[in-house]
């Protein structure tokens, strides 16, 4: 084993606490269903908002940003906009505003506030149900092999597989890991609800912090006395037609065969289709998993704005200085790390291994009790997610109506055990941390953008309209992997979209509108803008006092200069590791202009009531 009595020792403490945290705030979830689910909407923005940057600080996330600078440098700070991670500037810019004023406990349970509660309504909250379990499914499944996968480095299989009374292959080993670490991600989860999994949150975001800062610092010392070799336009964030400049042919070879095999050769086509699929995504609004539970958990729309954009803020630097210091200590000192598994070299071993090699005694069971508490959050968040939807869209709305807040308590307990059973076996039979994240952010969000971008900008689109999209997109979101499975599913997304928009278009024009008094509710209550024309009419014509939204290009204009400043808080501590002067200077001024910007465009501007 390649920890120490003292490593062993802080990572249990770190479990211990979350565990007491979860004992501590159990009496308080146990009060209704607001207080389990939303934490009775009395959490402060910016605790929430460093509960879902730390819940984004994935253990996953984190080896696959890792391995994304290892190979591409600067060019890497673009690939996250598969997520997309600007969807984060959308949200704090205007839907977080509009979906916290809708006052509901999950995103299944909003569509009544667009739909009202006829037949088309309940078959459209019916598959946003269905949609966001296999979502919180896919990353539950997802959080749950990198967490394996992670572990295995630090504890070796031969001193595990002595106890274990069955032979268990080793490209399930990894899945073993995951079993044992994932209960204590449950225990405090399943017992304290939102307020336990934001309190916990806290606690998780400044022990990966201090991890952060630590590695950052060994990089840079590790910068001082070492050459960094590494191809020609590995330190520029700008790119060609494809990527002749990352030629690591008499570096490190075997990284050309890795850019092969992702499929981003050709990066300009790669970055347009990202950024195609990026902005329908983010305009759609929030997947129904943990961030939407945390906006929905704020106290008001203002501070669901806020938290939001605290996101970018405490995220960006602190988890950008720790990858830019594993991945250039994994360059520094590439002959040192143990890549092998199954025979094979895995680059997603990068992050582990390099703590293996480099970080000193104490300090390395306080990393690995941060990266743990990032699978944590981000396990938990998903969890509370999932027992959202089971409980309140399925057992509440379906079963049991009256159920007293015992009863409910007792089916938040057995769902969330049940989800947690279902994950892993759906982590089984996934390949590795990039297929798992290619599909959820490629195919199976491509099933879900049309539906819900018609449902906030066009009055016209109906229940009907949105089941049918959802279902025309989610059905060829679970094949298509299969069919195609040598095509990068990014590629296959356009496929997606058009069959999403036949069955949104013909659900929607071959049923009537919905009915008019939920449209007109609807309209006043959220204010989007988009076109809404007859409704707004009808608004105005009952309450000539009624101000229309007319922010869309306010908004807009938002979001680029939200997008650009993301983007600079993401290269910034990069170049801080590499000690590029010149382009510290840069993105800091970009930064401070743009948050001058945006301070008296979107910040004076957030409305009061």
């Amino acid at each position: 084993m390649k920890l120490t009595v003292v490593d062993v020792i802080i990572i249990f403490v770190y479990l211990l606490t979350t565990v007491f945290i979860g004992l501590i705030l159990k009496k308080v979830a146990q009060k209704s269903k607001a207080n389990y689910l939303l934490g009775g909407n009395k959490l402060p923005w910016y605790m929430l908002g460093l509960s879902n940057a730390s819940g984004m600080f994935d253990i996953s996330g984190t080896m696959w940003l890792v391995t994304l600078l290892f190979v591409y440098g600067l060019k890497s700070i673009w690939i996250p906009w598969l997520w997309p991670v600007f969807n984060q500037i959308f949200l704090m810019v205007f839907l977080s505003i509009w979906l916290r004023r809708s006052k509901v406990t999950t995103g299944a349970e909003w569509i009544n506030t667009r739909f009202g509660r006829s037949r088309d309504s309940n078959l459209s909250h019916g598959v946003v149900v269905v949609f966001a379990l296999i979502m919180c499914l896919g990353y539950l499944a997802y959080g749950f092999i990198g967490l394996g996968k992670f572990v295995m480095i630090f504890i070796p299989w031969e001193i595990v597989a002595p106890y274990i009374p069955f032979e268990v292959p080793l490209t399930y080993v990894p899945h073993i890991y995951g079993i044992a670490f994932t209960m204590f991600a449950v225990f405090y989860a399943v017992l304290g609800g939102m307020s336990s999994i934001v309190w916990a949150d806290v606690l998780q975001y400044i022990i990966m912090t201090i991890s952060a800062i630590l590695i950052g610092v060994l990089a840079m010392k590790a910068m001082a006395v070492e050459t960094l070799n590494v191809p020609d336009g590995w330190r520029s964030p700008f790119f060609g037609w494809n990527l002749n400049d990352l030629d690591w042919r008499g570096i490190i070879d075997e990284v050309n065969s890795k850019i092969a095999s992702d499929g981003y050769s050709l990066f300009t086509i790669f970055f347009m289709m990202m950024v195609f699929k990026g902005i329908l995504v983010s305009i759609a609004g929030p997947a129904p998993t943990y961030d939407m539970q945390k906006i929905l958990s704020t106290k008001s729309p203002k501070e669901a704005a806020k938290m939001s954009g605290f996101v970018s803020v405490v995220l960006m630097p602190i988890r950008y200085f720790m990858i830019a210091g594993f991945a250039i200590l994994g360059i520094l000192y590439y002959d040192r790390l143990n890549l092998m598994v199954a025979g094979q070299i895995d680059f997603e071993q990068i992050l582990p291994s390099a703590i293996s090699e480099f970080v000193p005694i104490g300090f390395m069971g306080l990393l690995l009790a941060g990266l743990l508490a990032a699978f944590n959050s981000t396990f938990a968040g998903t969890l509370n997610a999932a027992q959202a939807y089971i409980v309140n869209d399925i057992y509440l709305r379906y079963v049991k109506p009256d159920a007293s807040n015992i009863e409910t308590r007792n089916m938040n307990y057995i769902t969330g055990v049940v989800v947690v059973i279902v994950s892993i076996i759906f982590g089984v039979f996934a390949q590795d941390v990039n297929s798992m994240l290619q599909w959820i952010v490629s195919a199976l969000y491509g099933s879900y953008v049309v539906s819900n971008v018609l449902k906030w900008y066009w009055w016209r689109f109906n229940g009907y309209g949105y089941f049918w999209g959802m279902v025309a997109g989610l059905i060829p979101a679970l094949i298509f992997p299969y069919v195609f499975s040598e095509t990068l599913d990014l590629y296959y997304f356009p496929w997606l979209l058009v069959i999403s928009i036949a069955g949104a278009m013909l659900g929607t024009f071959l049923t009537p509108p919905t009915d008019e008094k939920t449209l007109i509710e609807f309209y006043s209550n959220v204010r989007p803008w988009g076109f809404w024309g007859p409704i707004k009419q009808k608004v105005m014509a009952e309450d000539p006092t009624f101000e229309p939204n007319k922010n869309f290009k306010r908004d807009m204009f938002n979001v680029v200069i939200g997008t650009i400043a993301q983007t600079a808080l993401v290269a910034l501590p990069i170049y801080i590791v590499l000690k590029e002067a010149f382009p510290i200077w840069i993105t800091i001024i970009i930064t401070v202009i743009c948050g001058f910007i945006l301070k008296k465009t979107w910040w004076d501007t957030l409305p009061e009531k």
